[in-house]
């Protein structure tokens, strides 16, 4: 397998995360924009479209950086010392400058204003419940599915949020750069800017909280 550089790696976390998000946000608005105000439509033209993107990005990316697209992810794979912690530095800050690109990308697409700020609320127990939920289950599903059968990667991954959109009360963020990212679009997948942090917060809690799960399931430290 080849050995791709540090530069490398960081234009696949970028061009990927910047993907990511332009589907994200683009298909929401198109979702919303086609539904006739029927949400669950809406819903769904968002969620099939990101569960897509995802198998193909991680297909295309996974072989050269990970294909982490996701600061949690990261910070999981740091943790587990598969990335240095400049590594990791350095992935969080392209991931989440991708992702603000992305949802920019998405606006100029739509013909939508570039600089938006959301109003959309997404705050309380339930939410944050769902965000930990999410991002623990996204954080173990790659770390087994690494062990059991590293080929079915991006199909899990895919699906599970695909998945989690429907069975999260948050519609399964799941990754602090898509929630910081997703403040600035007033469209139908944003959230409001004072509501970011606690999801972060709690997202960064579950992925340490599945680290040491999946160490336990997997014997991880016994390698």
């Amino acid at each position: 397998m080849p050995t791709y550089s540090l530069p490398q790696r960081l234009a696949a976390e970028a061009v990927g995360t910047l993907l990511l998000l332009a589907t994200v946000i683009g298909s929401g608005i198109m979702g919303d924009s086609l539904a006739g105000g029927n949400v669950a439509i809406a819903l769904l033209g968002n969620t099939l479209p990101t569960g897509a993107i995802l198998y193909v990005l991680i297909t295309m990316f996974g072989p050269i950086s990970g294909a982490h697209f996701n600061p949690a992810v990261s910070l999981a794979f740091a943790i587990k010392g598969d990335i240095s912690w400049r590594e990791f530095g350095l992935f969080v800050l392209v991931q989440i400058v991708a992702a603000i690109l992305g949802v920019w990308l998405a606006h100029a697409m739509f013909d939508q204003s570039i600089l938006q700020l959301s109003v959309k609320q997404r705050t309380g127990m339930g939410q944050w419940i769902s965000e930990g939920v999410a991002t623990f289950g996204l954080v173990a599903a790659i770390f087994i599915a690494i062990k059991t059968n590293k080929d079915s990667v991006a199909w899990v991954v895919g699906l599970y949020i695909t998945a989690a959109y429907w069975f999260t009360a948050s519609t399964s963020f799941a990754n602090p750069a898509v929630a910081i990212s997703r403040c600035l679009s007033n469209t139908f997948a944003g959230i409001r800017p004072s509501d970011v942090l606690p999801f972060v917060v709690v997202q960064l809690v579950a992925t340490m909280v599945a680290v040491l799960y999946c160490r336990w399931q997997l014997d991880d430290g016994q390698e």
